[in-house]
């Protein structure tokens, strides 16, 4: 459904007053933004994975604990995740938070829930992108021995649901300092966020310092997006925009924000309006192409 005219007035009067001052802004984004590319939620039907006999949930097999009882069956399930990521593109939601990044430079950030590496191949920067979760395109030491980084190599071939690891390829995941199994760079559910690996304090120390918040399809099931929301619920004086098509927290956060606003829509549909009031404002545009 498209904005009512009386919404999108309003969304242009706070766009008008964040565009007033030097302020900055944050974008949070979740699985809604990437949904639209055809990025399950995993937390949903296709989320379910057969071991032998059993079935586990995501929040069985997100976690550390079963990557050590079983770290091969882990890697199965990741490299279908990645794979299903690999071949989704970035649709206009996520070009569109990329624009906002190239015209407001170094006043803007992204903090983004999701590991599909879509914002980054929709042209937002790594340094000013906090990923928080992780991103599927990478692996670090399951040990760990050591917290770096480093891309999945090439001959780890793309994988179907259930298709294990084949023999050939279990020596290529692997630290290269120890030789012990590595592991997906992705937030399980039993850890928790840093500053190292996530950039957890960053994204806070960002929030606590922004005038706008723009949160784009998220559910706010993990605590460090909550934590955010709250944030600026409590600074007043801020700006607190929610982009999701079903209720959420963060949506009542937004409605009872002073200068909040929900915005009930697909993200894409609702990021291009977005773009479109900004357009006299700022001279910002979408690209016309994908990414």
């Amino acid at each position: 459904m498209p904005l009512s005219s009386e919404t999108l007035d309003r969304l242009k009067r706070l766009q008008e007053r964040f565009s007033a001052g030097a302020g900055r802004m944050a974008v949070l984004s979740g699985a809604g933004i990437s949904a639209e590319s055809g990025i399950p939620t995993f937390r949903g039907p296709d989320g379910y994975w057969r071991v032998g006999s059993r079935e586990y949930r995501p929040e069985q097999m997100a976690t550390y604990a079963m990557f050590r009882r079983d770290p091969w069956e882990v890697w199965s399930w990741y490299l279908y995740r990645r794979t299903v990521c690999a071949r989704a593109a970035p649709n206009s939601g996520h070009r569109g938070v990329a624009a906002m990044e190239r015209t407001l430079g170094d006043r803007f950030r992204l903090i983004t829930q999701n590991v599909d590496g879509l914002h980054l191949r929709a042209g937002n920067s790594p340094d000013r992108t906090f990923q928080v979760h992780g991103n599927l395109h990478f692996l670090r030491c399951g040990r760990p021995c050591r917290s770096d980084l480093w891309p999945l190599p090439d001959g780890v071939l793309p994988k179907e649901r259930s298709e294990p690891v084949r023999e050939e390829e279990k020596p290529l995941l692997v630290c290269p300092a120890c030789g012990g199994i590595a592991r997906p760079h992705v937030l399980w559910f039993d850890e928790g966020y840093d500053e190292p690996l996530f950039r957890a304090e960053s994204a806070v120390r960002w929030a606590c310092e922004a005038d706008l918040l723009l949160v784009v399809g998220t559910a706010g099931a993990t605590t460090l997006p909550l934590r955010i929301g709250e944030i600026f619920r409590q600074r007043k004086e801020t700006i607190f925009l929610d982009v999701n098509p079903d209720p959420n927290p963060f949506r009542t956060m937004a409605e009872s924000h002073p200068n909040g606003l929900a915005l009930t829509g697909k993200s894409g549909e609702i990021i291009r309006a977005f773009l479109e009031a900004w357009e006299g404002i700022f001279g910002i545009r979408e690209p016309e192409s994908g990414v």
